[in-house]
């Protein structure tokens, strides 16, 4: 294409290029939702009753979905890998053990590759489920149950490039991902547990008691002490509020950065003043085993920025701030 042809595209024809893709793909989706049936319940059970893992495969574009649906499967509570068809023959067929399943790809239903498992499989009592767009294709009718996402046309204005067929057999494969989900009670622990270094992770996993500041790091004084002093230990701890604590550690109250502001309105003498005069009677707390994801929520209803951490009988044991959830990922 030479640039005069480039600068012929007017904004007008690439924008409605897009919506007729969303258009097309749209309807194949909402086509495919309507051909859920008993097959699709049938290849559940098969991966439910499977005692060893999903093994995904195909060729091309139908290869690369298949590698995205195995890793969603793997990440949601079902194992399983994917095994290029090619190598397949080449060796890699080893990977494939009794008592797996095969979740087969291919939109034809007669890919050289993919059909050439069949008879392996076979001798192995491996149940096949196929994925294709051809329910009377070769891999379609060897199946034990067949997943149709045939779509009327696909999005290239050519009609040959995939795009609607590859995302009809994407959702299909997350549809199966998350039933199957669903059905083995996998929560959103077991998802964080998959996923210990992505942030989604941290805020799963991650609890108060783990990021919080402990010891000599807490801000805390006695009820009797002077406001200046108090003023002092704020400074010190770096937290932005110190709590006010009796002899046995209780939580009794909190002088924040505004605790001060509102005292200095009153114009009080900040050396015979107590801290008992000026704090916020209790104040927001938070306990030791809660989420650190919970800790940031509690702290962006409240409009606050850092939280006492007391615990059961309401003994101060930690404190942190936004720029300890920030540092450890959690915001």
């Amino acid at each position: 294409m030479n640039a005069s042809e480039h600068s012929a595209a007017s904004d007008q024809s690439l924008l409605q290029a897009a919506r007729r893709t969303f258009e097309i793909e749209g309807a194949a989706l909402a086509a495919l939702c309507g051909r859920l049936d008993a097959t699709f319940v049938a290849a559940c059970r098969l991966c439910l009753q499977c005692q060893g893992r999903i093994v995904v495969t195909g060729m091309g574009k139908s290869g690369h979905i298949a590698h995205k649906i195995a890793a969603t499967l793997a990440s949601t509570g079902s194992p399983a890998f994917f095994l290029h068809s090619a190598e397949a023959s080449h060796g890699d067929l080893g990977m494939l053990a009794r008592g797996d399943v095969l979740l087969a790809l291919s939109n034809s239903g007669e890919t050289e590759e993919v059909l050439a498992l069949l008879p392996q499989i076979k001798r192995m009592a491996v149940p096949l489920i196929a994925l294709t767009g051809n329910a009377h294709s070769t891999l379609a009718t060897a199946a034990h149950a067949h997943l149709d996402v045939a779509v009327p046309q696909e999005a290239c204005p050519h009609n040959l490039a995939p795009t609607a067929s590859t995302t009809a057999a994407l959702v299909m494969g997350d549809a199966l991902a998350v039933a199957l989900l669903q059905a083995r009670g996998f929560s959103a622990e077991d998802f964080a547990q998959a996923h210990p270094g992505g942030r989604l992770g941290r805020r799963l996993l991650l609890r108060v008691e783990d990021i919080m500041r402990r010891g000599d790091r807490l801000p805390r004084v006695r009820p009797e002490t002077p406001v200046s002093e108090g003023l002092l230990e704020m400074t010190r701890k770096g937290l932005g509020l110190t709590a006010v604590v009796d002899a046995e550690q209780h939580l009794l109250g909190v002088f924040t950065d505004g605790d001060l502001r509102r005292a200095l309105d009153r114009r009080i003498d900040l050396h015979a003043t107590t801290m008992r005069e000026v704090m916020t009677v209790g104040g927001r707390s938070i306990g030791s085993h809660e989420l650190a994801a919970g800790a940031a929520a509690l702290m962006q209803t409240h409009r606050i920025t850092a939280l006492l951490v007391t615990d059961a009988a309401q003994q101060l044991i930690g404190a942190l701030n936004v720029h300890d959830l920030m540092q450890a990922g959690v915001v």
